[in-house]
């Protein structure tokens, strides 16, 4: 679907840790189809794999690295129509969470995308590792098969995903203090620009409609780029069927 973005969520503002920003949003996307993969990580690989200036969030001592496959649409400036294929593609996150001047947010170590034009874009004006992929998401009765390997130069590093999620529960609203509230409730981004000033990006969606998943991994070397090991366990899987969300400018960190 095109063009049927939910305003709605623009009302929706009492779950947020902090206030709107006080200015006009930019654009907006649509997520769809959306799985929280977590593993739990050691703290220190973690750190070194951060740029200087960047604190890294934990939860009760513990440190979270993310896989986040899922697919989008709506994706367009505020006033300009979605078109097909240039504002619907498939994106494949791995995040980790920071905090910067007392905000939380989430930190992007990689972000591969099915749309050329847009991984373009998002590496010039906004300083984010977007990188080009071949990927595909085929439903199958409850599941999702997810397939995505990245091409391209850019100085990458080979990374491929061949997965099955699904969801497995009902759906709820993560409670604040809790572990799926504090991976998923996150109001901003964070980058750095080639002068290694820090940068984020504040954006607005409704509370995450979750569900709990599960997940076979067939082949994930998403997170062998950053440099840090995954644990000998079974991620810790979130569903999310679907997610309005607006963005506001880029901005530097004071």
């Amino acid at each position: 679907m095109q063009n049927d973005f939910d305003y709605g969520v623009l009302s929706r503002t009492a779950h947020r840790p902090s206030p709107m920003p006080d200015e006009p949003w930019l654009m907006t996307q649509t997520w769809h189809d959306l799985a929280f993969v977590h593993w739990p990580v050691d703290q220190q690989q973690l750190l070194s794999a951060l740029p200087a200036g960047i604190e890294l969030d934990i939860f009760e001592g513990q440190a979270w690295i993310g896989l986040v496959p899922f697919h989008m649409t709506n994706v367009a400036p505020r006033g300009v129509p979605a078109l097909p294929w240039v504002s619907a593609f498939p994106e494949l996150n791995v995040r980790t969470y920071v905090v910067a001047k007392e905000r939380p947010g989430v930190y992007f170590f990689s972000l591969d995308a099915g749309n050329p034009v847009a991984v373009g874009l998002a590496r010039s004006m906004l300083h984010l590792p977007y990188y080009s992929a071949v990927m595909s998401v085929t439903p199958r009765q409850d599941w999702y098969d997810y397939r995505s390997r990245r091409v391209g130069g850019d100085g990458m590093q080979p990374a491929e995903l061949d997965a099955s999620y699904r969801p497995t529960g009902p759906v709820f609203e993560p409670a604040e203090g809790t572990l799926e509230h504090f991976l998923t409730e996150r109001y901003c981004l964070y980058t750095v620009n080639p002068e290694h000033r820090l940068l984020r990006i504040d954006i607005h969606h409704a509370p995450w409609p979750l569900q709990t998943g599960e997940i076979v991994l067939n082949t994930n070397t998403m997170i062998e780029p950053t440099g840090v090991r995954l644990p000998d366990m079974a991620p810790l899987v979130h569903f999310a069927k679907r997610q309005d969300m607006v963005a506001w400018r880029l901005m530097q960190v004071a």
